[in-house]
């Protein structure tokens, strides 16, 4: 089975998390390992939701590389389809489906180089373990952060992983660029609650909670959070700016200047613009709750926010830089936070960065911060550095980041067989 026609067996099964019911696709990877002579487990927390831990011995050279994955995918509902999002067709050169992207095609690579792997087509300088998760898209409350509470003794020795978000082409300014992701921002989840006065719906009431709370919503939307040049951000602008035209390069280098990168942000194009978002701690709020009946003001409504931190930032120091735009009358608390590590291990950025050279020699590698969070905010609890790395040719034009989550989510054949050869040469040579 070719990694294309392994990924088109992927999509085929709905695995739309919630509820993910995940279980009949990991068991059919599991047959594909099986069918290779490798044992693999499961470990559930769920019977429908497992997730298959797998292990190739290698020469003992180098220490264990975990290659983890999730086969859970977000919903379709709502959503114009030109095809069966379920489908897995292959179409121009085009596999379509929910999940092509995110991250099921990154999975058809991982299984296939490790089926290669089992099959003595590569030498392994070190074991391997293959993790196929549930989960990732609802919190990973049942993968990753399950296997990490529960059987950490699965991962002892591992240091490096490689898993979802980077490795996949992007066109700047003429130039391929290939992110390869180092670290995430964190979930801090906050919840604010508005009080002021109450009363009765037939009156007037002026400067009360609904006015305070319209207040707060237009500061959130106003008023930016002080930026911030972590490590990783500043290596990717200066990596992007290295092969930029003087006066881009110039503009692109103010954004390490926080005291007037405010000021140049407006100024980049379109697929420059979302470097804000690595620039600074954000919060958006996202749920209101607030009033019982039409005809009472209530006096007290809360929101949920969702907040994102950046590398080495903590939640107090977010709830503070939040109070100083919202003021301080209106209660703030954390609901959840997700840590991640502060620094990147670089021991495998070179080594992954040559294999993408190797294999487009005009590409040229870049570290990348996440916007969003991986399942590898949970291995970095463990002390794993995960590379986002699921490596993506892709033509200029093709709309990558407007199919993800969205209808017509879909893949180039060709970028999958691309990425499986990366991933073989990586295993190749960690």
């Amino acid at each position: 089975m070719t990694p294309v026609e392994l990924l088109q067996r992927l999509i085929r099964f709905d695995t739309t998390n919630p509820p993910g019911n995940e279980a009949e696709c990991v068991e059919f990877v599991r047959s594909l390992l099986g069918e290779a002579g490798v044992e693999s487990r499961l470990y559930a927390k769920d019977p429908a939701r497992p997730n298959l831990v797998a292990r190739l011995d290698g020469k003992g050279q180098s220490r264990p590389l975990l290659l983890q994955g999730h086969v859970d995918v977000v919903t379709t509902t709502g959503q114009a389809w030109a095809r069966p999002p379920f489908g897995g067709d292959l179409v121009a050169g085009e596999v379509w489906g929910r999940g092509a992207v995110d991250m099921k095609g990154a999975v058809a690579m991982y299984v296939s180089a490790f089926l290669r792997a089992a099959r003595g087509e590569l030498e392994l300088p070190g074991d391997v373990v293959l993790v196929v998760l549930s989960d990732e898209e609802n919190g990973g409350d049942y993968g990753a952060k399950f296997l990490v509470e529960e059987h950490p003794e699965l991962f002892t020795g591992i240091r490096h992983a490689l898993g979802e978000a980077g490795g996949i082409s992007q066109e700047i300014a003429g130039k391929r660029f290939y992110p390869i992701q180092l670290g995430e921002k964190q979930i801090c989840w906050l919840k604010a609650t508005v009080r002021g006065r109450g009363g009765h719906g037939a009156m007037i009431h002026r400067d009360g909670t609904m006015a305070r709370l319209a207040q707060m919503l237009r500061d959130l939307d106003r008023k930016p959070l002080p930026i911030h040049v972590t490590p990783i951000v500043r290596d990717m602008i200066e990596a992007i700016a290295a092969e930029l035209p003087r006066p881009k390069r110039e503009l692109m280098l103010t954004l390490l200047k926080p005291g007037v990168a405010g000021r140049v942000l407006p100024r980049l194009g379109p697929k420059l613009r979302p470097i804000e978002t690595l620039l600074r701690n954000t919060v958006n709020a996202t749920i209101v709750r607030g009033g019982e009946k039409v005809n009472v003001i209530p006096a007290e409504i809360e929101l949920e926010l969702d907040g994102r931190l950046l590398p080495g930032f903590t939640p107090d120091q977010l709830i503070a830089e939040l109070h100083g735009i919202i003021g301080d009358d209106i209660e703030v608390e954390l609901v959840r936070y997700d840590p991640g590590p502060a620094e990147p291990d670089l021991g495998l950025f070179e080594m992954l960065s040559g294999v993408l050279r190797e294999l487009d020699p005009e590409g040229i590698p870049m570290p990348l911060l996440q916007g969003g969070v991986t399942d590898g905010r949970f291995f970095s609890q463990l002390g794993i550095q995960t590379y986002g790395f699921m490596p993506m040719r892709l033509p200029e034009e093709f709309p990558v980041l407007e199919v993800v989550h969205a209808a017509d989510e879909r893949v180039p054949a060709a970028a999958i067989e691309f990425g499986t050869e990366a991933v073989s040469r990586a295993l190749q040579r960690f």
